[in-house]
């Protein structure tokens, strides 16, 4: 691995596109996959207004939306423009997020000559009925077919995301997901729970009495049974909701996300960072198009964060991973801290040298466990 990977910025490209829209997904998409020449003149041109200015990426990370929806044009055309636009370091670790219905072998030996080098598989459940539920396009089959033909293209570092807490989901059918998952000799697993947001159909669903979501304790149980059965099959659980098969494995573009370190987002919706500022983009793709084909940037907004603030949010992506945070970031005066001491002894972190690292307690109140800190 590249050891300025911590600090070297990494580059996400949005690619808004779904055949279908999933009830639970809030991330922005559009199901017009027709707009997608229309989209790639507009980031080819949104490329050039930040060309020179985070200098060499070591990550690339291709999210969405569907990015496997695309065209072998349309990726040909992008992968060529990136490298044109940015500057990239040999041991750049370049992912794509792939549907299952999308993988064929010609898909895969395509990203092979594109430099693609990691892949994250969107296979969320291993029983049908779940899939039914999620309104997912892919069956189980479709999944095992898709995992098939990225072991026979030859792809070594690849993961699968899986979602529990489904409503009337059974443990038994979460463990089996995953007995079903590391089958296939994955490197990362990402096991996120279900969080049902108000403005999805999921949501209204909610509202309206016709859908169930689980507890604050069958999530917990949930949560603790997933790291329990990873570690034990030789994961590495090294961030909240994210499993490596080694250390090496770790999604090196997210840990920038975690590690706080500058990120250029490109697309409509995307978010960068970069020295204490924070900027996002419209979320229409439209609208996007438009403002680029005005030469304008295609920005939201931005924020310009105080030095509390950026140890706030230091103290909120830390504590999700099991690096934690370095102690004088959380206390610069730690050795008087009661608010130290009560959080050791009710075993929500640990003290391990110079860094403060979350237990699995304190994982299990991430969003709360930084609001005990002074």
């Amino acid at each position: 691995m590249n050891p300025q990977s911590d600090n070297m910025p990494g580059l996400y490209i949005h690619i808004p596109f779904c055949k279908t829209k999933c009830p639970y997904c809030d991330f922005y998409s559009v199901t017009n996959v027709d707009l997608a020449e229309e989209w790639l003149t507009a980031i080819l041109k949104e490329m050039s207004h930040y060309s020179n200015i985070f200098g060499t990426f070591d990550t690339l990370y291709l999210g969405g939306g569907t990015p496997t929806v695309l065209s072998n044009t349309v990726l040909v055309s992008l992968f060529r423009e990136l490298r044109r636009h940015f500057n990239f370091h040999d041991d750049t670790e370049i992912t794509v997020e792939a549907n299952p219905n999308d993988i064929t072998l010609e898909k895969l030996a395509l990203f092979k000559l594109l430099g693609v080098n990691r892949l994250s598989i969107g296979a969320q459940s291993f029983n049908d009925e779940e899939l039914l539920l999620l309104k997912r396009r892919h069956s189980v089959k479709g999944i095992e077919e898709a995992l098939y033909c990225v072991n026979q293209a030859g792809f070594l570092n690849f993961g699968i995301d899986l979602i529990y807490g489904i409503p009337g989901q059974p443990m038994a059918s979460w463990i089996t997901s995953l007995q079903k998952a590391l089958g296939f000799k994955p490197t990362h697993l990402s096991c996120y729970q279900l969080t049902i947001e108000q403005t999805t159909p999921f949501g209204k669903m909610l509202q309206e009495g016709n859908l169930q979501g689980i507890g604050e304790k069958q999530g917990k149980d949930f949560f603790l049974t997933t790291s329990r059965f990873l570690e034990n099959n030789g994961f590495m659980h090294y961030e909240i909701s994210n499993f490596s098969r080694k250390k090496r494995f770790r999604s090196r573009h997210n840990l920038k996300y975690w590690k706080h370190v500058p990120y250029l987002g490109l697309g409509p919706g995307a978010h960068s960072y970069l020295n204490g500022k924070r900027w996002w983009n419209v979320k229409s793709v439209k609208d996007y198009c438009y403002q680029l084909s005005q030469g304008l940037k295609p920005i939201q907004a931005s924020e310009s964060l105080s030095p509390e603030q950026l140890r706030l949010e230091k103290l909120f992506l830390g504590l999700r991973t099991n690096e934690g945070i370095k102690i004088d970031v959380a206390f610069p005066d730690y050795q008087t801290s009661a608010s130290l001491e009560n959080m050791v002894k009710n075993r929500l972190i640990t003290v391990r040298g110079d860094r403060l690292i979350p237990t699995k307690k304190g994982f299990l109140m991430a969003d709360r466990l930084p609001l005990l800190f002074p």
